[in-house]
């Protein structure tokens, strides 16, 4: 099993994803990774974010927020339940809790702030990021049964509503690009306006990108998902699944493409192209045929 350095170790959009205005709304949780830049407003269940790491509007958590040292946040902060800041954290609108704050040193709040219970100053540590943390190690080291007890435990006793919204650490999110240096993974029915530029990427059924793709490896588009951009690989293989459109052009080292799917710019490849076809009824078979033209 790899012992990776960082938790965080891949963008993770679930599923519903979208981007509304100049916000990043999810139904899950949201965890950013430290030094990371996220120049949109972030909205989900709960918000953990690294140190040093900044926003570029408001925060709205429904549940917990909890924001490690050096933390930016330009707009306000709206938290449902407990709020957790870090030493020199700035906020250069309201805080807003409704639960009670821990607060620690230097912390500045521009416009005020206004909490429901207890307020207390400390450094306190933002803890889910501490549990997702243990969790990772745990899985990491096959501890199976003890992630799943921790998992359980997390989620109240019962399942999780929704995946985590993942920005690894030392990332930059904005309007213009969502710049990683780990994979990417886009879930279904996700709208988001950007280029992305991973390792690899995977973008599922349904969902929209207002951008192109950059990856140094393999690059898989499901089924209805539409890419408003190129799609260019530098190192590994291009899968297009049927009913995926690309508005650009592509270029990769392999190429998979179904004869179903919707590219319209130019297809290059230094290496393999197939083209996929339908059965004989024209339904989409397990064991699609597969072609390699000649170019």
């Amino acid at each position: 099993m790899s012992l990776r350095q960082d938790p965080l170790d891949e963008l993770s959009i679930p599923s519903g994803t979208v981007v509304e205005e100049h916000d990043l709304v999810t139904d899950g949780d949201v965890l950013v990774g430290g030094q990371s830049t996220v120049e949109f407003g972030v909205r989900g269940r709960s918000v953990a974010a690294g140190e040093r790491s900044s926003f570029g509007g408001h925060i709205e958590a429904e549940n917990d927020c909890r924001l490690d040292m050096w933390t930016d946040v330009d707009g306000d902060v709206l938290v449902g339940e407990d709020a957790y800041l870090g030493e020199r954290t700035r906020i250069g609108g309201q805080l807003m809790v409704s639960g009670d704050l821990d607060i620690g040193d230097d912390v500045d709040i521009e416009e005020g702030f206004e909490a429901n219970g207890w307020i207390t100053i400390r450094n306190p540590m933002p803890t889910l990021v501490f549990y997702f943390i243990v969790l990772s190690q745990l899985l990491r080291l096959g501890e199976e049964e003890a992630a799943d007890d921790l998992a359980y435990a997390l989620a109240d006793g019962g399942e999780a509503e929704q995946a985590p919204l993942v920005i690894p650490r030392g990332s930059s999110v904005s309007d213009d690009a969502w710049r990683v240096s780990t994979p990417a993974s886009i879930g279904t029915d996700c709208r988001l306006h950007g280029n992305v530029r991973a390792t690899e990427v995977s973008v599922d059924e349904r969902s929209e990108l207002f951008g192109s793709i950059r990856a140094r490896g393999d690059v898989h588009l499901h089924s209805g998902s539409v890419i408003h951009g190129d799609v260019t690989t530098r190192d590994g293989a291009v899968t297009i699944e049927a009913g995926a459109n690309v508005r650009g052009d592509i270029s990769s080292v392999d190429l998979r493409v179904h004869e179903h799917a919707n590219v319209e710019g130019t297809m290059r490849a230094d290496g393999e192209i197939q083209l996929v076809q339908s059965d004989a009824d024209g339904a989409v078979g397990e064991n699609p045929q597969e072609h390699t033209p000649n170019f």
